[in-house]
């Protein structure tokens, strides 16, 4: 193995898993540090953690875990794969456990870049765009869990971490990797990087080439393989046929925007954390539901608890953030664990958090890395035979969901 990840939700697991297939490395996914070797031929092994929103002492435990048993398979590079939101709060948990990773490395410098312009996300004088909005003016200043407030990248950091914050412009990143491993020489703690293009990626891999850990979004691997000698290649896919069903407990714009477009297409059943922290909506009954409309017409059922963010915020003002994110995750592991029973095959989950929780139910270890549905977004393929494409709340297209489904169901 060459290259290690430690991604700290799912959705961002698959997502840089995908950007390193699809230039060429050999990769899989892995659920959670491992007790036993990997497969000694893949080039880069993704170990997707939900380490995102937990305390800060477990995320860095979880972390450093999966960093040794990468370094074990044989990894020299280490990239901790964060949202290219840079979600967390004043507290962590980026810094706390890029902290630790550059301890336990035993390094002096990280690079740290979330830019990932396929998805408009930009780092321009240090600062965080989405599209042509500011971080706190693109609405993740509304996520439930980690609202982000600050679009400078310096002082979120900064906040989170004793080591120096550095920052290189984009004017140096554009002159190149000689101009970037030039002034990354006279620095140390965690310096972040403008990137506003792919090429600029690009430039930042190149110079990277030697730098034990990283820290970004997918794109921030984007030119890391090109270092080994990998060359492009699409990564291929087997037909995945059966009961369906699409999951989804994001609450951004862009899930909210697909859930309207598809609620108008199929059968959907509305997740509302009050009656599940009550006992008057059980898992067991929507599974149920699931399996009746399957059996009832072609389109895939939705369920979802993608609700607008004040209904979500007034929900956990009622009843404490904690306890309603975590009602709503155990529902949804749940519901995986039944529909999976039943016979549902192909899973399309929207939101990092009901990904995870989907993931655990279903008992997932490991997953095969498919083509590309949408930015950030590959099909993904158990060893049973099941099809999952795990979402970033904010990734895709209207359609997205049906576009899914289809698509599980082509080889090729």
């Amino acid at each position: 193995m060459k290259l290690g990840v430690i991604a700290d939700d799912f959705t961002g697991a698959s997502d840089i898993a995908l950007t390193l297939a699809e230039a060429g490395f050999r990769v899989a996914q892995f659920i959670g540090p491992q007790s036993s070797a990997s497969d000694p031929s893949l080039d880069a092994g993704v170990v997707a953690l939900k380490t995102r929103t937990c305390p800060a002492k477990e995320a860095v435990a979880q972390s450093l875990a999966a960093c040794r048993w990468l370094c074990a398979q044989g990894a020299g590079q280490i990239i901790f794969k964060v949202c290219s939101t840079f979600d967390s709060t004043p507290k962590g948990n980026i810094g706390p456990v890029l902290d630790a990773l550059a301890a336990e490395l035993g390094v002096a410098q990280s690079l740290v870049c979330p830019a990932f312009p396929e998805n408009g996300r930009a780092v321009y004088m240090g600062h965080l765009f989405v599209h042509d909005r500011l971080l706190n003016e693109s609405g993740m200043q509304n996520h439930p869990l980690t609202p982000m407030t600050d679009p400078d990248l310096r002082r979120i950091l900064a906040a989170q971490t004793r080591a120096k914050i550095g920052h290189i412009p984009v004017q140096t990143v554009q002159d190149g990797a000689g101009a970037i491993t030039a002034a990354l020489a006279g620095m140390t703690g965690h310096v972040i990087l403008d990137a506003i293009t792919d090429g600029d990626l690009l430039a930042i891999g190149a110079a990277a080439r030697h730098s034990p850990l990283l820290c970004g979004g997918s794109g921030i691997a984007l030119g890391l393989p090109a270092n080994y000698g990998a060359k492009p290649a699409p990564p291929d896919w087997r037909a995945v046929r059966g009961p369906g069903v699409v999951l989804s407990g994001s609450c951004s714009r862009a899930t909210r925007a697909q859930v309207a477009a598809y609620k108008a297409l199929a059968p959907s059943c509305e997740i509302d954390v009050n009656a599940v922290l009550k006992a008057q909506m059980k898992p067991e009954a929507v599974a149920e539901w699931v399996r009746a409309q399957s059996l009832a017409q072609s389109l895939a059922p939705l369920v979802y608890s993608s609700a607008d963010p004040e209904i979500v915020a007034a929900a956990q003002q009622e009843h404490g953030r904690d306890r309603a994110a975590t009602a709503i995750e155990t529902f949804f592991a749940t519901l995986a664990a039944h529909l999976h029973r039943q016979g549902t095959c192909r899973f399309v989950v929207a939101g990092g958090e009901t990904s995870g929780a989907v993931v655990a139910g279903l008992g997932i270890n490991a997953l095969d890395i498919g083509p590309k549905l949408a930015a950030g977004v590959p099909l993904l393929r158990t060893n049973g035979g099941m099809a999952l494409a795990l979402k970033s709340g904010n990734f895709g297209a209207q359609d997205f969901f049906q576009m899914a489904l289809h698509r599980m169901e082509q080889t090729g």
